[in-house]
């Protein structure tokens, strides 16, 4: 989600708390949009990030250092002019508007003491960092003019405003009341989906907040607001109040909902509607902005440079999937073979009978003691008749064989494709997609490029600890799949593995000791989530002690057999599992 007006009363919040009484200490510009500032404060230094990216506006502390240009921008260079050593007397936030001002005094060249702003505001593409005073601009990081917008004029000596603020609700700004008076009138005016009512008629609310009040209110979202009954309509504005307490009151629990791993969704109160995802709880709201960003940053990363790889494992699987169906089309063509054999032997058996130039020959069968009908060329003899059944009869059984060769090939190489899709998926990092580069090099699906040395990577198998204290591991691909079964795994771990469809292996490491019934169905969830099934409620798992598991010879990385095993239908909800980092 992007900043709403929420996540800004959170960081308000926090900025207000760690920065406010300090003091400028250093003035940067590493980006074009983007300002870093240095602030000492009761013996601690902070840095305030402020990016005016379109894309991806920002504002939170970090510890991190950014390199700065040799030459300052003019942006730059004024701010240091005014502000450089200024104090910070306040940091607040117009209503729940997605604008924070901080304001600072500082010394003019004539030594007076002065207070200026710099606002940031974070709207998406409008996004901007603005030094002014109380009613006029000094300058911006972004000049905005009448060419560009119509609404607001951004340039020096311009009145500072933000403009759209009249058309909305400002929560902060009214009681109870007003809410419910507001709501009434709006309501009466048109019919919209009740989330859609939500965050179109008040200031900071954002669609996936929406839906939240929604969901907390037991209102469908969807729903007409026309069509809302009178104890539906109460039930959304107590939650709407409920949420202005809230932020008033600073109640605020930063957090980051994954779905699978990939962090979906980051709010600074505790989402009822992914309830069933996993939830990691921040203490802080700049620490939560940072690892978000960053982790979905690396998950698009690593999805744009799978591209390649995704393109040739497809095309592959395209390519063996009509190869498939071809060989499975020829292989029912074969299946007349032992007719052909049966004509044949009927013919040597009865054969003096058959009159020359007959074009068919009706006898008993003596495999099931009916009449059958032998078609004839009039033109051969029984017995030559006979050799010709003979012949596609042999024909037809050597294309069996090798047939049945070739589709088991071909469903191995189709299943092992698959695996690699699936391994894909689960790609966190480019050292996992180099991994599985590696392997489709050594499987010939890309060529090696000369004599390039082998990279080592930090890519590792998952590892995690379930409520019994077993340690369990999941390999991310095949080469690390080979890695947990073949290396890490003794005889007497257990082995778990989505039945019939590619997936990871995952192994229980047990010391001797006898796996509880609470490990092995939590071991059997991770095999159950990291397979193809894993968006599927339940998937039937097979385990077996790894003592019983094989490769066979010349085989695929992460191929393996087995012919006894246990078997446990499961679901692939995993979010009760603790990996090895939160223990």
């Amino acid at each position: 989600m992007a900043f709403d007006g929420i996540t800004v009363a959170a960081l308000v919040a926090e900025l207000k708390e760690t920065l406010e009484g300090g003091r400028i200490y250093k003035i940067a510009q590493p980006e074009k949009d983007e300002l870093l500032l240095t602030v000492k404060n009761n013996g601690s230094q902070y840095r305030l990030l402020m990016s005016a990216n379109p894309s991806l506006p920002l504002l939170y502390l970090t510890d991190e250092n950014k390199k700065s240009p040799l030459n300052a921008p003019n942006f730059c260079m004024l701010l240091r002019k005014h502000i450089q050593n200024a104090r910070i007397l306040d940091i607040a936030q117009p209503g729940l508007e997605r604008a924070v001002h901080i304001r600072l005094e500082h010394l003019n060249e004539l030594g007076d003491l002065c207070e200026k702003i710099l606002t940031m505001e974070l709207m998406g593409k409008y996004s901007n960092i603005i030094f002014r005073d109380d009613e006029k601009i000094i300058d911006s990081m972004k000049h905005v003019s009448t060419a560009v917008s119509s609404v607001r004029e951004v340039l020096p000596q311009r009145p500072y405003f933000i403009p759209g603020t009249e058309e909305k609700i400002n929560l902060p700004e009214v009681c109870g009341e007003e809410i419910r008076r507001e709501f009434e009138k709006l309501l009466a005016e048109k019919s919209v989906a009740a989330s859609k009512f939500i965050y179109k008629n008040f200031t900071g609310i954002s669609p996936v907040m929406s839906e939240e009040i929604c969901f907390r209110a037991g209102v469908d979202g969807d729903k007409p607001t026309l069509s809302l009954e009178e104890d539906e309509r109460r039930r959304i504005e107590e939650e709407v109040l409920r949420l202005k307490c809230g932020v008033e009151r600073k109640e605020f629990s930063p957090n980051i909902v994954y779905e699978n791993g990939v962090p979906e969704e980051f709010g600074v109160f505790l989402y009822s509607i992914f309830k069933e995802s996993e939830v990691k709880e921040f203490q802080s709201i700049s620490r939560l902005l940072k690892v978000y960003y960053e982790e979905k940053s690396a998950v698009t990363r690593v999805r744009q440079k799978s591209v390649d790889l995704r393109k040739i494992v497809q095309t592959a699987i395209e390519r063996n999937s009509k190869k498939l169906d071809l060989q499975k089309k020829q292989l029912l063509d074969t299946e007349k073979r032992d007719k052909y054999k049966v004509y044949g032997e009927l013919l040597h058996t009865y054969g003096y009978e058959i009159k020359e130039g007959a074009k068919s020959a009706t006898v008993i069968n003596y495999y099931d003691g009916q009449e059958i009908t032998i078609p004839l060329s009039g033109d051969l003899t029984p017995m030559e008749n006979a050799k010709k059944y003979f012949d596609k009869y042999g024909k037809l059984k050597r294309t069996y064989e090798a047939l049945s060769v070739l589709t088991k090939e071909t469903e191995e190489e189709l299943h092992y494709l698959e695996s690699v899709a699936v391994a894909l998926d689960m790609a966190k990092s480019e050292d996992d997609l180099w991994q599985i580069r590696e392997e489709l090099v050594s499987s010939g699906y890309i060529k090696k490029k000369g004599s390039a040395k082998k990279v080592k990577t930090e890519s590792r198998p998952l590892h995690y600890i379930s409520n019994d204290g077993f340690h369990m591991y999941v390999g991310k691909n095949n080469i690390q799949n080979e890695e947990i079964t073949f290396q890490m795994a003794e005889g007497g771990d257990w082995w778990f593995h989505a039945k019939g469809m590619p997936g990871s292996h995952v192994i229980v490491k047990c010391k001797g000791a006898e796996l509880p019934d609470e490990t092995f169905e939590q071991a059997a969830r991770l095999a159950a989530h990291y397979s193809r099934g894993g968006s599927q409620d339940k998937v039937e798992v097979d385990y077996i002690q790894k003592k019983h598991v094989k490769k066979p010879k010349g085989a695929k990385p992460g191929f393996v057999v087995y012919y006894t095993n246990y078997s446990m239908l499961i679901d692939t909800d995993i979010s009760g599992i603790s990996t090895a980092a939160d223990t």
